[in-house]
């Protein structure tokens, strides 16, 4: 670990954050007094996502269930048969 004065720090940031991105800890330090670490900043993964609200029914869909036709009174639903009056735009 090296120990750079902040005057240094100023000069040479760029040479320094080098050394960082190398792996190296560089200490600043007012006098002879330790103030601040420069370190490698370590991007965090973002965790898998677990199943969520829905996974108990995973097996009991069936896996074809979008696909099927629509009964007619579904469709009938589709086209607005059982909206209220004046709810689509009457």
């Amino acid at each position: 670990m090296t120990i750079v004065t902040i005057h240094k720090a100023k000069m040479e940031l760029s040479k320094l954050l080098a050394r960082v991105e190398a792996g190296e800890e560089i200490v600043i330090a007012r006098g002879e007094e330790p103030i601040a670490k420069l370190v490698p900043f370590e991007l965090q993964k973002k965790p898998v996502r677990g199943y969520g609200r829905f996974a108990h029914l995973r097996d009991k869909i069936p896996t074809d269930l979008f696909l099927q036709p629509m009964s007619e009174n579904e469709l009938d639903a589709w086209e607005g048969k059982y909206s209220f009056p004046g709810d689509n735009g009457e």
